[in-house]
């Protein structure tokens, strides 16, 4: 008759000539004091290294106090029935969140220009200054409305009336630049489907010209597939933080926001946006390491490059055009004259 795990007690193998094994230890002390001090990643390789490990490490609880602690603003009580509804509930939504997306453009990979069984979508954005959490938030998007669909896509996580104050103190460009991190996720509660839409470590930081407020730019590549009128193209998933500077010195959060763009930095509409989120929680691929990193470094560079061509171009045309109007009126006003000059003759 076949043991449950936690009937268990000891095991032993040939190969190790009847010495114990991990399963020596009961399972209820690896839950309780080895288990919950493992991040995700690690846990995940555990539950690879033996049947015995995965069976003791595929516990509903573990999985949710691990995505908690690297998640703090999924602990929400409607985000947390979403995320049990989920095929294997935390465990499903954390493969689904960690690591970052990386989209190989697929163009067999169709999705409906419009979902339409995608009534809302849920933001669950972390903002962290090194380890210390200074900005946490759960946002609805209502995606089901005519003004959801036609105007540029925005989620606003702050009121532009409001100044959120941080206890940390605002050194200089660099200290954001290297020290501020930050998670957005998307949750469609319909899919139940999730994934993390910021690059974790900004791609831009820039100060303001006028107001001397500092812009960190997140930003993800999303592979287009021809969405609405759209030609297939990337698109950016871009995150901005606004942060400004008291005269206390504490750094304070003006802006917090998310929108995609086309390639020629004009952003998109509701309707095409949704498309392209729930084309990338669906078809997107997780995976981690360096090497992935600077594939996304490469192809975010590409990305931009093709993008300064783009406008480059486009101010050649708009120069081409502006001086054949100049041409032609300058022709126009020398038959004239030349007309007047006959006249009088």
């Amino acid at each position: 008759m076949a043991t449950s795990p936690s009937s268990s007690v000891v095991s032993t193998t040939e190969d190790s000539g009847g010495s114990p094994t991990i399963s020596f230890i009961h399972p209820d002390i690896l839950q309780t004091h080895f288990l919950p001090r493992l991040d995700g990643f690690s846990l995940t390789s555990l539950s690879c290294a033996s049947s015995y490990l995965h069976s003791i490490s595929t516990v509903e609880s573990l999985w949710r106090d691990v995505s908690i602690s690297q998640w703090p603003s999924i602990n929400h009580p409607r985000v947390q029935r979403i995320i049990t509804s989920f095929r294997n509930g935390h465990r499903s939504f954390f493969s689904d969140c960690f690591p970052l997306l990386s989209l190989p453009v697929d163009p067999t990979c169709h999705h409906p220009n419009r979902p339409s069984d995608t009534p809302e979508i849920i933001s669950a954005v972390d903002i962290y200054y090194q380890s210390t959490l200074i900005f946490s938030k759960v946002h609805e998007t209502d995606a089901s409305t005519e003004w959801f669909e036609y105007p540029s896509f925005r989620v606003d996580l702050i009121d532009p009336k409001e100044n959120l104050r941080t206890p940390i103190e605002m050194k200089s460009l660099k200290d954001l630049e290297e020290n501020l991190t930050l998670s957005w996720i998307v949750i469609d509660p319909t899919r139940k489907r999730a994934a993390n839409f910021s690059s974790f470590r900004r791609v831009s930081v820039e100060r303001h010209w006028l107001t001397r407020d500092i812009r960190v730019k997140y930003a993800t590549i999303l592979a287009g597939n021809g969405f609405g009128s759209l030609e297939p193209e990337f698109v950016e998933c871009k995150v901005v933080v606004t942060c400004g500077r008291k005269e206390e010195g504490m750094l304070h959060l003006k802006e917090v926001c998310m929108q995609v763009e086309d390639m020629r930095g004009n952003p998109l509409n509701g309707k095409d946006s949704l498309g392209f989120l729930v084309h990338a929680m669906e078809y997107g691929k997780r995976e981690r390491g360096d090497e992935e990193r600077k594939r996304y470094n490469k192809q975010y560079l590409e990305f931009k490059s093709e993008r300064r061509q783009r406008k480059l171009v486009k101010r050649r045309i708009h120069a081409l055009k502006v001086g054949c109007v100049a041409v032609g009126i300058s022709i126009a006003v020398a038959l004239c004259w030349l007309f007047l000059v006959i006249n009088n003759l």
